[in-house]
């Protein structure tokens, strides 16, 4: 576990076994200089533990610096649940997720993520009080997605300007990969721009609605990482961005909420070499943490997220230009700005 490469900068990571739930579940947190580690609590059927942990390493490296980019008072961490979550959801499975958080006495504050709901995370909330992004409370702003999906729309536009000089949307095409919870804000966004939409997702009510709501085209799974468009917004799972993709890739953008969109660093390097501008997936997604950091100060001011959230568009013009001006990869520029923030904090 010590050799694996995202292992080799964190401070902390537990393993939480729960036999009476069923529990097992990661929680990693990779810095905590700007503040106390925070992250969403991701459930999914991982092929194997090992797997597990390194979505774990890799999303609470993300987080570092996505909350470093976004200029917010926290660090980073992750939690992931070995589970699937259509089929095993408990109350009991949930409280000792809870009970596991509360045991790192505030190192780390969950919220929701990929398999979860606000309504899951208020069973979390029974057991601890280090969770974020809930429905009810005196401080609480429910669920997160809206917020991450503004930002996105935010940072398609800069993209869409820094690249290929247009202020509009109208007209252009947008293939969007998952049309879920955020997904489905991001395609409201763009339809009212007059983007034409192609949509793609393993959930056919998802896809029903996209139809039906925005008018969007459907395209298979297995085409929608090819498919001509002027953007490509992943917003479904990671590593999509790699040796096998990567040569089919027929879009001038890619800008999507999906964590950890490249399968490797050195792809940042290959999109580059074709021309393809790519805005670093933990800077344009990270509305939802902003709105999260809005309820960990408590008092929670959606005027202050709104601004945090607008700001992203001028963070991503910035690393654009750097990225240019430097010839070096965007996601390579933005993990050194980030890692100089973090560096300026600590001394």
């Amino acid at each position: 576990m010590i050799d694996k490469n995202q292992f080799r900068d964190h401070e902390h990571l537990s393993y939480f076994h729960d036999k009476k739930s069923g529990l097992k579940a990661f929680i990693a947190v990779h810095d905590t200089t700007l503040g106390p580690a925070a992250g969403g609590c991701r459930m999914w059927p991982y092929d194997s533990e090992m797997d597990a942990l390194s979505d774990a390493l890799r999303l609470s490296r993300g987080m570092s610096y996505k909350n470093a980019m976004a200029g917010l008072p926290l660090g980073g961490g992750k939690a992931v649940i070995i589970g699937n979550s259509k089929t095993d959801k408990s109350e009991e499975l949930f409280r000792a997720l809870g009970r596991a958080v509360e045991s790192l006495g505030g190192l780390y504050i969950t919220a929701e993520d990929v398999g979860m709901t606000v309504q899951d995370m208020m069973i979390i909330a029974t057991e601890t009080k280090y969770v974020a992004g809930l429905p009810q409370g005196d401080h609480a702003s429910g669920d997160p997605s809206p917020f991450t999906a503004t930002g996105i729309y935010n940072g398609i536009k800069a993209a869409v300007k820094y690249k290929l000089g247009l202020d509009s949307l109208k007209g252009l095409s947008i293939a969007v990969q998952g049309v879920g919870h955020v997904g489905r804000y991001l395609c409201q966004y763009l339809h009212n721009d007059g983007v034409k939409l192609l949509v793609s997702d393993i959930v056919q009510e998802n896809l029903d609605y996209a139809v039906t709501h925005f008018g969007a085209t459907i395209v298979a799974p297995d085409e929608i990482l090819s498919v001509k468009a002027d953007v490509l917004s992943p917003c479904a799972l990671g590593a999509i961005l790699n040796d096998d993709t990567i040569p089919n890739l027929n879009v001038s953008i890619i800008a999507g909420g999906a964590n950890n969109q490249l399968a490797s660093d050195y792809h940042g390097v290959r999109l580059m070499d074709r021309g393809i501008l790519f805005a670093p997936d933990y800077v344009i997604n990270a509305g939802g943490i902003i709105n999260v950091s809005g309820e960990t100060t408590g008092d929670y001011d959606v005027n202050w997220v709104n601004k945090k959230v607008d700001d992203i568009y001028h963070t991503l013009m910035h690393i654009f230009e750097r990225a240019e001006q430097e010839q070096r990869p965007t996601n390579m520029v933005a993990d050194e700005m980030a890692e100089e923030i973090i560096a300026k904090a600590a001394k």
